[in-house]
């Protein structure tokens, strides 16, 4: 009797949040989430996190440099409602209060391998100057309840938001089973897994 074929497929993701840029502050920390489909579920690791505060560079790119590790294993039985990563980064204001300096998501990349991404971020803006100001003086900056809406589209097109800074992440991608479901997430290297072949001058 021929074995039962694979009924699911895992995403294995692993990586670090590496750092950011943003100019106009220091002393930043950032959290993470994970926002996937309901035939999703992990299975190891962490669905979220929070680093360390990190202070500026003191060479000329004035980085902010986490190197936070993220460790996720997923599994499903379609690629639909594939996972992002959320991020929310916070520090304080000129009176001392956490208030947040950006959110920004972007999905897990889909093919195996080493992947780098840049995340543009983004605030919420008060809708008027009055609103702007009260903000301010109390410290109490316009800000989601629930930082996974960044990652859905619904009711984004009435939020006013402003571009304000950039995170670099590092992802290292393993999927499993995929093509044996009649997933094809590549081409195949020259030991058959699927992926790109590793950089010149490394060992296989």
């Amino acid at each position: 009797m021929a074995a039962a074929g694979p009924s699911v497929f895992l995403l294995m993701v692993n990586g670090q949040v590496e750092s950011a840029q943003f100019p106009e502050y220091d002393d930043l920390y950032c959290k993470y989430c994970f926002v996937y489909g309901q035939d999703w579920a992990p299975t190891a690791g962490l669905e979220e996190g929070i680093s360390q505060i990190t202070s500026k560079s003191q060479d000329m790119r004035q980085a902010l440099v986490w190197n936070f590790p993220i460790d996720v294993t997923f599994k499903s039985t379609n690629p639909y409602g594939w996972p992002q990563i959320v991020l929310s980064v916070y520090g304080p204001d000129v009176f001392g209060n956490d208030v947040v300096r950006g959110y920004g998501a972007v999905h897990v990349p889909f093919s195996p391998g080493r992947h780098k991404r840049t995340i543009p971020m983004f605030v919420p803006e008060s809708t008027s100057k009055l609103q702007k100001f009260t903000s301010w003086f109390m410290g109490r900056r316009p800000e989601y309840t629930d930082p996974k809406v960044v990652a859905q589209g619904e009711g984004r097109e009435v939020t006013r938001v402003r571009s304000q800074g950039f995170v670099t992440l590092l992802f290292n991608v393993v999927t499993k089973d995929m093509r044996k479901l009649g997933y094809d997430t590549g081409p195949l290297d020259t030991r058959g897994v699927s992926g790109p072949s590793p950089p010149q001058g490394l060992p296989l």
